[in-house]
């Protein structure tokens, strides 16, 4: 690489940078990072394609070359809620796609530093979520305005790469996180019946909340035909949201889950490779995203330290992808994956909010190189709708009844790559 051209990285770091607002599918990640793993589903613990490889697994930064990937996501999530069957009123149909979609971009970066190490720095979306309700689904409960919340997380990863044998590499990555958090509408709940801190529980504008965790990564080529790979994504430990000191558990604290996977790649034929991942997503002990809103009704408000949260259930998602080589300059993807459920039904009512309901995923995607315009990356994925039914969920004090929850989304990426 020409080191002359480093200020105009540095430009583009900055770029992609600006505030992200996003929406993800795997609860509240994102499916996939970088278009090229989007194309497949997700898939990349064993198959890095791109120099993002290390938002996933950081082995992939030693095994993509010298280049840098420019990209950009349109999001679309359509998200709802039906509430029926309340006593105070609040039965109807209500949706929360007010903020119709989004744009969400990313960068990366790596490049050889001798025969068995390399570095890179990934700059990405890691997730978040997205509600507006021009009509309030709280309003019968003395709520008024818009209500929504409005969560984006961006991930810095430098990475660094070293081939222990020509077989096997291993990856260490630092990830700086940024949060951003907004919550309006929920003035019904900012009082001393149901906060620790009235006052700091909604329509406070955009807060920021920062931490560090780590990645380990390894790939492996068992065979010439066949790799495998791992990787750990610890707990990031941030900020407390401040000015929502009395909507989070622990005084504002919305830590990001650990997660950790495997993935296998088989190149089945000259032309085709077969590739599939396994990935845990570990919602259950943020306090914040696990715990129950039972909680507010044996003495624990809202902001405090075993204060309610959304109920969230660990994650395990499937993956499985295809990529096939049309000729050298033509390079066609598609993939499938499914996750659990990270919302248990007796937990719809708090999750109007946070309607993280969609399971399945279908997804195409190309690339096309080309002397005159370039190499480009292409990918749309369609999540397909779902809709969870309430049990028991909304507590009696607030009228009982059921809050059912349903959410879909379109996904189109396109990227520009330049090897060097």
């Amino acid at each position: 690489m020409n080191y002359a051209s480093l200020p105009l990285l540095a430009v583009l770091v900055a770029a992609t940078l600006a505030p992200v607002e996003a929406e993800a599918t795997n609860g509240y990640f994102t499916h996939g990072f970088g278009v090229r793993a989007q194309g497949v589903a997700g898939v990349g613990y064993a198959l890095p394609q791109d120099s993002l490889a290390a938002a996933t697994n950081p082995a992939g930064t030693g095994l993509v070359g010298d280049r840098l990937d420019l990209g950009m996501t349109w999001f679309k999530p359509n998200r709802g809620a039906d509430i029926t069957g309340n006593l105070a009123g609040a039965d109807g149909h209500y949706d929360g796609s007010d903020d119709a979609s989004f744009l969400i971009p990313e960068f990366g970066f790596t490049q050889t530093i001798s025969e068995r190490a390399s570095w890179g720095l990934a700059v990405y979306g890691n997730g978040g979520m997205n509600t507006s309700y021009r009509e309030n689904p709280f309003a019968a409960f003395g709520s008024t305005g818009r209500a929504g919340v409005d969560l984006s997380q961006l991930f810095i990863t430098p990475s660094l790469a070293f081939k222990v044998t020509a077989e096997h590499t291993i990856g260490l990555a630092a990830t700086y996180a940024h949060q951003r958090f907004e919550a309006s509408g929920l003035s019904a709940f900012d009082n001393p019946a149901f906060s620790n801190r009235p006052g700091s529980l909604t329509d406070r504008g955009h807060d920021t909340a920062d931490g560090w965790g780590v990645k380990l990564g390894w790939t492996g080529k068992l065979h010439e035909r066949f790799t495998v790979g791992a990787a750990w994504s610890s707990r990031i430990a941030t900020d407390e949201f401040n000015r929502y000191s009395g909507l989070f558990a622990d005084n504002g604290g919305f830590d990001i889950p650990e997660t950790w996977g495997v993935g296998i790649a088989w190149q089945a034929l000259p032309a085709l490779t077969v590739a599939a991942d396994w990935q845990h997503i570990d919602y259950g002990t943020t306090r914040s995203v696990g715990n129950t809103l039972s909680l507010l009704f044996e003495g624990n408000l809202f902001g405090a330290a075993s204060g309610p949260g959304f109920g969230w259930q660990d994650v395990e998602v499937a993956k499985l992808g295809v990529v096939y080589t049309v000729a050298p300059s033509v390079i066609l993807r598609a993939g499938i994956s499914h996750t659990d459920q990270p919302i248990p039904e007796g937990e719809t009512f708090i999750n109007i909010l946070a309607p993280g309901v969609v399971e399945d995923h279908a997804s195409i995607g190309a690339t096309w190189q080309s002397e005159t315009f370039g190499e480009w990356s292409f990918a749309y994925t369609r999540v397909l709708e779902e809709t969870i039914r309430g049990n028991n969920s909304i507590p009696l004090a607030f009228g009982g009844g059921e809050a059912d929850l349903r959410m879909d989304q379109h996904i189109l990426g396109i990227a520009w790559t330049k090897e060097f």
